[in-house]
């Protein structure tokens, strides 16, 4: 059984390593290859080129590799037109892997992508693109496959990997610990942390025992924050958000893969977000979903606050916090542990049962 893989960045190279390990040990003798990161590499891939060649990051870079990019992804896809495997599996990196995908399925190759991307909440118009590219989908999600059976796109739930890392806090007592989560990338921190100290100083006037800590998923932007928090009693830290998120009664967390950490921990949180006028105007536009954070989406309902754009100011978030930390969130939490119940589904292990018995079909 031959195997090929690409992993395009640090987070695909990660989920991919778990996987190839669930599939050694489901297939011991399989041979498995392609572009990949470090990790995948201890697990057991033969690196055929390096992850390091195509990710990169922040548009200058992009485009100034764009040509050495181009070049790889036509030498991927030519050694594997001649050495064919039995499946090929694009792991996110939609706009590198489906054009891959794309090439091998249209000559005979099956093609799985891992990670769908958000063509549900947005672009709808992807999907035809998703369909020409992969005959199967490994979904994070319950509520993805539901949408590409509207399309005929086949489809499989797999979980997600952070449930097995993640889960429910237990027997937490109250500390006053808010903690502030503006994001990872520049934009979001510079649009978002300003409304998030407005917020913190007016928490501070209602209740002067509440103890505020920023946490980054990088330094990236750590001393322009250093500047606007100076003369703020707040502290910051950088790579411990799962720790933070557990030992806070509250959490104000910008839109994405941090909300569902903190939904996975069971924590309560307002969800956040803001973008440029001209940004926002062009993305609304091209939303189609009436969640945009993944609590709410999983949930299927407004189980936590969302302040988007003009909302998300100071005064909103605050009055939103308060309301949450003066309340009895048992209701909420049991809404929030039913996260963890519904993605930890050992996805590795049922991955690897998918792409196995795709091959088999």
């Amino acid at each position: 059984m031959k195997i090929a893989f690409s992993a395009a960045e640090t987070s695909g190279d990660l989920i991919a390593s778990s996987l190839v390990e669930a599939l050694k040990q489901k297939q011991p003798n399989c041979e498995i290859d392609g572009l990949a990161g470090d990790k995948m590499l201890e697990a057991g891939c033969n690196r055929l080129w390096h992850m390091n060649e195509v990710n990169v990051m922040g548009l200058s870079e992009v485009l100034r590799k764009l040509p050495s990019i181009l070049k790889l992804r036509k030498q991927i896809s030519a050694h594997y037109l001649e050495n064919k495997p039995d499946i090929f599996i694009g792991v996110d990196s939609p706009d590198f892997n489906f054009k891959l995908e794309r090439i091998l399925k249209n000559k005979g190759i099956k093609t799985i992508h891992l990670i769908s991307p958000s063509v549900w909440a947005w672009r709808s118009k992807r999907i035809k693109r998703i369909k020409e590219s992969t005959d199967l989908i490994l979904c994070l999600f319950p509520f993805e496959v539901n949408y590409y059976k509207q399309y005929n796109q086949k489809a499989v739930f797999i979980g997600h990997p952070l449930a097995e890392i993640l889960k429910p806090r237990k027997n937490f007592k109250s500390n006053k610990n808010v903690l502030i989560m503006p994001g990872s990338r520049e934009s979001e921190i510079k649009y978002l942390l300003p409304e998030l100290l407005e917020a913190a100083k007016l928490m501070k006037l209602k209740d002067d025992n509440l103890i505020f800590n920023i946490s980054l998923a990088n330094d990236h932007q750590l001393n322009w924050i250093n500047k606007r928090i100076e003369g703020l009693d707040i502290s910051v830290s950088v790579g411990d958000s799962h720790k933070q998120i557990s030992n806070s009664d509250l959490v104000l967390v910008a839109s994405g893969t941090a909300a569902l950490e903190v939904g996975l921990l069971a924590v309560p949180m307002v969800v956040v977000y803001k973008l440029s006028y001209i940004s926002y105007q062009i993305v609304s536009r091209l939303l189609h979903t009436s969640e945009i954070s993944l609590p709410n989406k999983i949930l299927g309902g407004n189980i936590v606050p969302e302040l988007i754009q003009d909302e998300a100011n100071g005064k909103n978030i605050s009055e939103h916090a308060m309301k949450l930390l003066s309340s009895d969130n048992t209701m909420l939490i049991n809404e929030l542990e039913k996260i963890h119940n519904l993605l930890n589904q050992d996805s590795s292990s049922k991955s690897a049962k998918a792409i196995i018995d795709y091959i088999n079909e």
